[in-house]
């Protein structure tokens, strides 16, 4: 019987007692915890493929909490962020969520507030890899299409009709009708409605002319 793995949760802060403590605690609430001394430490694992989230304090030696998620959107690793601190400005807070953390927190944090933050961020990172799952499936579908199809696909989500389509691709309306069923088979939508959700998702550009 398969069984599905417990979220992940990464705790980087410089202070041993607090990485420990922190690490008993989700331990305890039935999550994978993984330590870190530093965010060099961290910056060094490869990135987590399932659900994660990163418990992360501000000021480290070194590379500091802020540092570190700049690091990780600049690499384009996607990570919830729970920053946990003694000491925290104005300007350092508002660059902190402005990069997409999910939680600033004062030591010392309250067991309850703790877990409901990471609880938030296992849920947004859970969302982004789903988001990202269907993007990349719906990528893989437009590789299948023909340069002319790719055409007749930019076009028809603009909302143009057969006729116009072919006039401005300077082909017959038949051909076009062929096209059209190809790329609504090839991209699995059911309706016009649809394949212009897919094209927003991914987005498409008419790529230069081709011939049929």
């Amino acid at each position: 019987m398969l069984t599905t793995a417990a979220p992940l949760v990464f705790v980087v802060d410089d202070n041993p007692s607090v990485r420990t403590s922190l690490g008993r605690l989700l331990a305890a609430a039935g999550y994978a915890v993984e330590l870190f001394e530093s965010a060099r430490e961290f910056l060094a694992r490869e990135p987590a493929e399932g659900p994660c989230c990163v418990v992360l304090d501000v000021r480290m030696p070194g590379l500091t909490g802020i540092e570190l998620q700049e690091a990780l959107v600049t690499a384009g690793r996607r990570m919830s962020i729970v920053f946990v601190t003694g000491h925290v400005d104005v300007p350092t807070s508002v660059k902190a969520m402005r990069d997409g953390a999910v939680d600033l927190l004062m030591k010392p944090v309250a067991r309850e507030e703790i877990l409901a933050s990471i609880a938030r961020a296992l849920a947004r990172d859970t969302e982004s890899l789903r988001r990202h799952s269907r993007i990349a499936a719906i990528r893989q579908r437009v590789e299948t299409l023909t340069p002319r199809e790719i055409q007749v696909f930019a076009l028809v989500v603009t909302g143009r009709l057969n006729k116009q389509i072919g006039t401005e691709l300077g082909v017959g309306e038949k051909t076009i009708k062929v096209h059209r069923a190809r790329v609504m088979d090839k991209m699995q939508a059911g309706s016009l409605a649809e394949l212009v959700r897919l094209a927003d998702a991914v987005g498409v550009v008419v790529p230069g002319s081709v011939t049929s």
